[in-house]
């Protein structure tokens, strides 16, 4: 090499900085907006981000939001109170079965097995206050669901089907009979006020005189269809409301479905919170779950079900021990039998 100048010259420091000197420095363009770049296409972050959402517009999505139903009784279970406070009467004599060292008192309901009867009873009751305590001004009124429009019997509609409130006992009748004739199951109950509650919450609409029995009969038809394996098909309802057809009922389907934005999805949490609303409802208005003494037979099925869960957790135990543990970090777990109280 020596002093033979070479094709591969490297430029020095002070030469590079005056090269850079030259370039103009940068400057970054303005971010455009959707409007400038055509595209108004709301992105997937604005569609999915639920927990942004007030959560007591969205009672049958978020479970944290509290229920429709039981804030709207809450209003009328305080004035009970003070009235039977002022009037000092009391409703009668509290008949409650409580546990002892001897017996021990259950009712049969669970939130994996509710009692239908008075799961219906409850949703019912639901429905009851819905109408009772609904917005004053009125809300829009649907022709789907306007029993005068599509009437549920020949009979002729009275002119003043929509200012007369149904009684608690009149609504219970007309979903017992529903459930009773399909043989539809008490979880069906509850998840029909969920849908009946996101139908109003949805479509922005309330549940009146002139509505509710087809706003219900709609709910149980959808959450039949859902919840159950062996779904009762449209024209079965038509065999249990005979003057209905089953055209009637597919059009009443779909738009109840369109309504919901078919959103048919019951969250495991949504239906718990619901199920243990239903509870405080029946609690608060006198009408408790029967109780019954715990029976041999009963006792023994509880504690094979906690056997096989205590099984259970022993083999996740195991999977989960380390191979070698250290000596003085030794700990021997005991299972303690769980005392039902």
């Amino acid at each position: 090499m020596g002093n033979t100048p070479s094709c591969c010259v490297a430029s020095s420091p002070k030469h590079r900085r005056n090269n850079h000197s030259r370039l103009e420095p940068y400057r970054p363009e303005p971010e455009l907006s959707r409007e400038d770049t055509g595209c108004n296409l709301q992105h997937i972050s604005d569609r999915e981000n639920l927990d942004d959402l007030p959560m007591e517009y969205n009672p049958s999505d978020h479970p944290r939001a509290s229920t429709i139903f039981l804030s709207k009784s809450q209003t009328d279970v305080r004035e009970k109170r003070k009235s039977l406070y002022i009037n000092h009467h009391h409703s009668g004599p509290v008949r409650r079965k409580y546990s002892s060292c001897s017996t021990i008192f259950l009712d049969d309901s669970t939130v994996s097995q509710p009692n239908l009867k008075y799961t219906i009873k409850c949703v019912a009751l639901a429905i009851f206050y819905h109408i009772r305590n609904r917005e004053v001004d009125g809300r829009m009124l649907l022709d789907i669901f306007d029993e005068k429009l599509h009437p549920l019997s020949k009979s002729e509609v009275p002119p003043d089907y929509d200012k007369h409130d149904p009684e608690q006992k009149q609504i219970y009748r007309f979903v017992r009979t529903l459930f009773s004739a399909a043989q539809l199951t008490a979880e069906c109950a509850i998840v029909t006020l969920v849908y009946l509650e996101r139908l109003l919450t949805y479509a922005e609409i309330d549940i009146c005189p002139a509505n509710w029995k087809r706003i219900v009969l709609g709910a149980i038809l959808l959450a039949s269809k859902v919840w159950d394996d062996q779904a009762v098909w449209n024209v079965d309802y038509c065999q249990i409301l005979k003057d209905i057809t089953v055209e009637d009922m597919n059009e009443l389907e779909r738009q109840f479905l369109e309504l919901l934005q078919f959103n048919i999805n019951v969250p495991s949490s949504v239906y718990a919170k619901y199920y243990f609303d239903l509870r405080s409802l029946a609690e608060a208005n006198n009408l408790s779950f029967p109780l019954e003494a715990l029976s041999r037979d009963k006792a023994q099925k509880l504690e094979a079900i906690s056997r096989l869960c205590d099984d259970k957790y022993k083999d996740l135990k195991k999977l989960a021990k380390k191979r070698s543990v250290s000596a003085d970090n030794l700990s021997v777990v005991r299972w303690c039998p769980a005392i039902i109280s």
